[in-house]
């Protein structure tokens, strides 16, 4: 078994022994297996999977960092939202206005950052509820 814990500023949001999971790293989808080689990287805003028991778990995460050990998977993220608890239309809602704020280029690096930002992590939030849909 693996121990999967995902922490976000708030809260603890999963901790559980799990089969697998897969990760959106800065290389792609990373799957993780029990006994996996050490690693730490960086994680993207995505869709991240847990399959236990033959059930898969779909999560929206946000930036973050994962540490993978043989046994452990941390992940240290500024998002992380069930599929469940998707709210598709304030996502939606949040990609217009970072759209149209990025449209004006009035906005300064470190705005442009952070909006940016924002955006990627409300499309996670859509791709992650309509990929059931």
């Amino acid at each position: 078994m693996l121990h999967l814990e995902i922490v976000t500023p708030e809260q603890k949001t999963y901790s559980d022994d799990v089969d697998s999971v897969v990760i959106p790293g800065v290389e792609g989808e990373l799957g993780v297996l029990p006994q996996h080689v050490p690693l730490m990287t960086q994680l993207l805003p995505g869709e991240l999977r847990v399959i236990k028991g033959g059930e898969e778990l779909r999560l929206a995460v946000g930036e973050g960092f994962v540490e993978i050990t043989a046994e452990k998977v941390a992940v240290l993220t500024d998002m992380a939202v069930k599929e469940s608890d998707i709210d598709e239309s304030a996502a939606e809602a949040a990609i217009r206005r970072a759209e149209e704020a990025m449209k004006d280029n009035k906005l300064g690096d470190e705005e442009y950052a952070t909006v940016k930002a924002s955006l990627q992590k409300s499309l996670a939030l859509v791709r992650v509820k309509r990929r059931r849909s």
